[in-house]
């Protein structure tokens, strides 16, 4: 085989001499040296699951520290019993079909008159008893939000109707009695004059046609749950839902046939005795607070505002689990590196308490510390106790495993040659290349933290319920027995915690990979 000359005699001209140490490489190649956490930055980047996971937590914790700013009108204490279990509502939301305080439901004729009669005795501000149905239908007072076509039911001869639609819970509650002193009454008047808003309506008769004279919302007159209008004859006459229907009120009314709107109850003069009023509710509580129903998360069982109580739970449990992860992983490494440092008698000794203590359920000392210190400390304090007894140990270990590898590489040796003392070659040159391994299985402690902390609270075993403070685990423990009749106490503190747990799982898992010095300077 013949080879072509001209690739054979190359001229001696071409040939160009370097010195020792210089690089031949285009600029697009060359290579520069980065450190450690910046390689482990460009590998935790290219992990899109844990990017996002970071972003879903930075999310949750931003929700938790602004919410509270933006939504001011209340704070974690801000408590209205009657508006407990209230779905969300937003005032401008609503407008677009979106938190509109609303549920499912269905409906019978005698509880769907009572629901549309909401919003006819809201438009009746005069009691003139005359309004129709469809001025009540029309009414922004009106809780009914959507009905669809009834559904006709036989039995015998008898043909009965159920409807099903959807309700504002607010709304719904309608009228409520009040007892007032002369002040606020007189107060409740210029409020009304200044805003062009009705809060007091005329009381009804306690009398044969009042279904229930506890509740304010029956100001028609009704025989047995069901609307009835007086004939000449003065029969009772039942009223049937429908086109046109207009009830006939059973107001309390003067001799002259003026509605009244108080009452004196208590005893005293006219100055000094109690006013029983009648108020339209949603009204009442915007005279009272300033401000319109506003809960963007809907309202916990007890009526704080469900929003402002997953914010509180969210920092709560935040702060537990960074607390326990901080001080597990000082403890944990203190004692790890000195296992793994010096072995021997103390490695055993230290191993061997490690190891019962880690037999220890974490259930029962939790508990254990509940009952004698959760009285004389507090409840948060005494959970911090439990977790932190323990919680500790897997950190030790992983750091002594750590220690043992390292404590025999050759520039331990050199360093200890040179004079370095102990605690420089822990702190210094053995410690910092277990610091990524370490990093990581604190950031996997968190989510670990949380899980224990909403089951404790969820089981009740740990009391986090007070006006101030609430965790997650005790928003679930409210809702479990009811949340198939209000979903939402259970739905957003789930999703919170699913959140939460699975994103610092990614997170943690994408740590893991990035300090893993076996993959520094790998590509994927």
């Amino acid at each position: 085989m013949e080879m072509n000359n001209n690739y054979m005699n190359i001229p001696k001209e071409k040939f160009e001499f370097v010195n020792h140490g210089e690089r031949i490489a285009d600029k697009k190649f060359e290579d520069k040296p980065i450190g450690y956490f910046k390689d482990a930055w460009l590998r935790f980047r290219k992990n899109k699951g844990s990017v996002v996971a970071a972003i879903v937590i930075c999310c949750v914790i931003l929700f938790s520290f602004f919410y509270p700013l933006f939504n001011s009108q209340y704070d974690a204490t801000f408590l209205d019993p009657y508006y407990a279990k209230k779905a969300p509502r937003h005032t401008v939301l609503r407008k677009f079909g979106i938190a509109d305080g609303g549920v499912e439901r269905s409906f019978a004729e005698k509880g769907l008159i009572k629901a549309v009669a909401i919003g006819m005795a809201a438009e009746d501000v005069n009691g003139t008893g005359k309004i129709t149905l469809e001025e009540g239908l029309a009414s922004e007072y009106q809780p009914i939000l959507r009905l669809d076509t009834p559904t006709e039911k036989k039995a015998g001869k008898k043909i009965t109707y159920s409807w099903t639609g959807r309700i504002d819970t607010y709304l719904e509650l309608g009228f409520l009695y009040r007892s007032i002193e002369k002040d606020e009454y007189q107060r409740i008047l210029d409020w009304e004059k200044e805003t062009g808003l009705k809060v007091l309506y005329p009381l009804v008769e306690n009398n044969n046609y009042n279904m229930d004279p506890a509740d304010a919302n029956f100001w028609y007159k009704a025989k047995k749950n069901q609307p009835v209008y007086i004939n000449e004859k003065g029969k009772a006459v039942e009223i049937p839902y429908g086109e046109g229907m207009v009830l006939e009120d059973n107001y309390k009314r003067d001799a002259e046939g003026n509605p009244l709107y108080y009452e004196l109850t208590g005893g005293g003069t006219l100055e000094t005795a109690q006013y029983k009023v009648r108020v339209l509710y949603y009204n009442y509580y915007n005279y009272k607070n300033g401000f319109e129903v506003n809960y963007l998360f809907g309202t916990d069982t007890q009526g704080y505002d469900l929003g402002l109580r997953l914010a509180g739970g969210i920092r709560l449990s935040l702060l537990v689990a960074v607390f326990v992860s901080v001080i597990n992983f000082i403890i944990g490494a203190a004692v790890g590196a000195a296992m793994g440092f010096y072995g021997g008698a103390i490695d055993i000794l230290v191993s061997r308490i490690l190891e019962i203590a880690s037999g220890i359920p974490f259930i029962i000392l939790a508990t254990l510390f509940q009952i004698h210190f959760a009285n004389k400390v507090g409840a948060i304090p005494s959970l911090l106790f439990a977790f932190v007894v323990t919680g500790w140990i897997g950190t030790a270990g992983l750091v002594r495993t750590q220690f043992y590898r390292f404590k025999n590489q050759e520039y331990i040796m050199a360093a200890r040659t040179l004079g370095a003392r102990d605690s420089r070659l822990i702190w210094k040159h053995i410690f910092p290349n277990s610091l990524g391994t370490i990093i990581t299985a604190c950031a996997l402690v968190i989510p670990s933290v949380i899980f224990s902390e909403s089951m404790l609270s969820f089981l009740g075993i740990v009391k986090l319920g007070s006006a101030s403070t609430t965790s997650l685990g005790t928003l679930l423990s409210d809702a479990s027995a009811i949340w198939t009749n209000y979903p939402h106490l259970m739905i957003f503190p789930a999703i919170v915690i699913s959140l939460l747990m699975i994103s610092f799982n990614l997170f943690g898992n994408g740590l893991r990979d990035a300090f893993n010095p076996s993959l520094r300077g790998v590509e994927e």
